[in-house]
């Protein structure tokens, strides 16, 4: 009996020992083939998956519509989201509050008076930041998401293309967008004035080049110390390229014009000589980026959104044209309408762009997933897939901060006029801010899933588009309102 009790009880020991080398062997190519990973760390993209020494957070496996779907989507909480952007979000905010002030200043100088074609300049330049920072931010990012900026020669390599690369585009842009805003000018009236075209184009390209030198190496610096410090880049860099971008850009504008102006009166050749300067610099910039191959990426596939953008952004500064002349008061909330639209909507596109980036290949939509997946407002709105939380989050944001910024307007005005305020000036405006907002980010999430699905790197094309579109409908909705403001009380305007 002994003998039998004791070979029953090593038979089952030994069934035990199988079961758990059995449910060990299991348990580690589970952890191979899943790993856990924030959507702020590094991933590889060899085999379309991320490799084990990266694991480090936690994600949400699959889509809230789709039960059988076990891929791995990095996610971050809503409150650490939410932390992550309020305080970029607000700094972001006061720099177009000070834009809009100094737009409501400058707008009574010599050179607006002189030349109004700079009003319609003004959002295509201030567009620059969505086309050419927020951009370079995006692709940052995601390069340092992925762990392409870890070592010194990486970051040096790297940034010294993209800074170059920035110049290059700065440099085609404004020219690209004096040239429109003279055409703009001439329609109405069939004039053109040769010497003013001469001082717009001098002013755009070392307003760009100047303020793009500067801003896309904050950018770098703001992507590298973000990534060096544990936080996510994509929820940072864009909207600090946002607080400074337009503050920089009006007031580099407003004081090269200024200056431009006074040359294009006592002598005229000058201007002609700061533009032959810039485009004779161009092609040095363009040897320097051809050596990083993303860089060479951009310069061969990333021209179409920068232009159409830059065409888009300007049919909101022809608006702004005729809006200032209708409405003074309107240049202290064109930036800030702008601006906060362009900026939350680039945190959502750098966010999706970062994370099809770690869930795919290029032209690939995860999962099986098609385009027409992202048509529905519902999906983009009140799921709970991760893009619709951090949609919800963003639009969170909207109303207070409007309220803020309007707050601070009003505050720091320097010029007679008064902005307006009150309960119907304001409950009219939010609604303009709140429509712009939620058709960006319904755009947005559309949009970069399109350009990925034809595989187009949305870091170089999603960002100017959203950007610029946020331009014209925030410069038209804002026009739309001070109208019916105007015709409801028309003291207020």
């Amino acid at each position: 009996d002994e003998d039998a009790t004791r070979s029953a009880r090593e038979e089952v020991e030994r069934g035990l020992a199988d079961l758990n080398r059995m449910a060990a062997s299991l348990g580690s190519k589970d952890k191979d083939s899943v790993q856990m990973i924030p959507l702020g760390e590094t991933s590889s993209l060899k085999d379309n998956q991320l490799t084990r020494d990266q694991r480090s957070g936690t994600v949400e496996s699959g889509c809230s519509d789709d039960l059988h779907d076990t891929s791995v989507i990095p996610i971050e909480s809503s409150y650490a989201l939410f932390f992550q952007v309020v305080f970029p979000f607000t700094i972001a905010g006061v720099g177009m509050v000070f834009a809009g002030i100094v737009l409501d200043y400058v707008q009574h100088w010599e050179l607006f008076e002189e030349v109004p074609e700079v009003f319609i300049l003004v959002p295509a330049l201030l567009g620059l930041k969505g086309n050419l920072e927020m951009t370079l931010a995006s692709r940052l990012s995601t390069l340092a998401n992925l762990g392409g900026l870890d070592t010194p020669q990486q970051q040096r390599n790297v940034i010294s293309a993209n800074m170059a690369l920035i110049q290059v585009q700065a440099t085609v842009v404004a020219f690209l967008a004096s040239a429109f805003a003279m055409l703009l000018a001439w329609i109405p009236n069939g004039q053109l004035d040769l010497s003013h075209a001469a001082l717009l184009c001098a002013s755009a390209l070392a307003t760009a080049c100047t303020a793009s030198f500067l801003l896309s190496l904050l950018m770098s610096m703001v992507v590298i110390g973000s990534r060096a410090g544990g936080i996510n880049p994509d929820n940072v860099a864009t909207p600090i390229a946002a607080s400074l971008g337009d503050l920089t850009t009006l007031g580099v504008l407003s004081l090269f014009g200024s200056l431009f102006l006074h040359a294009h009166q006592n002598e005229g050749w000058l201007n002609l000589c700061i533009i032959a300067f810039f485009i004779v610099l161009a092609p040095v910039w363009l040897r320097i980026a051809m050596r990083d191959e993303g860089a060479m990426q951009v310069l061969r596939h990333g021209w179409s959104p920068v232009i159409f953008s830059m065409l888009i952004s300007s049919g909101g500064g022809f608006i702004l044209k005729r809006a200032v002349g209708q409405y003074p008061k309107i240049a202290s909330f064109q930036p800030v309408i702008n601006g906060v639209g362009g900026n939350l909507v680039a945190v959502q596109a750098s966010r999706l762009s970062t994370a099809y980036h770690q869930m795919g290949r290029l032209g690939e939509l995860p999962n099986g997933w098609t385009v027409s997946r992202f048509t529905s407002p519902t999906r983009a709105f009140f799921s709970k897939d991760w893009d619709s939380r951090s949609a919800r989050v963003l639009l969170f944001l909207v109303v207070p901060g409007h309220m803020f910024f309007n707050w601070l307007i009003k505050l720091f005005h320097i010029s007679d006029v008064v902005p307006p305020s009150g309960p119907l000036f304001t409950s009219f405006y939010l609604f303009a801010a709140l429509a712009q907002v939620v058709v960006l980010l319904f755009v947005c999430q559309w949009l970069v899933s399109f350009v990925w699905a034809r595989g187009v790197d949305p870091d170089n094309a999603a960002i100017p588009y959203l950007t610029a579109l946020g331009d014209l409908l925030g410069t038209a909705l804002l026009f739309i309102t001070f109208h019916a403001i105007d015709a409801i009380e028309p003291t207020l305007v």
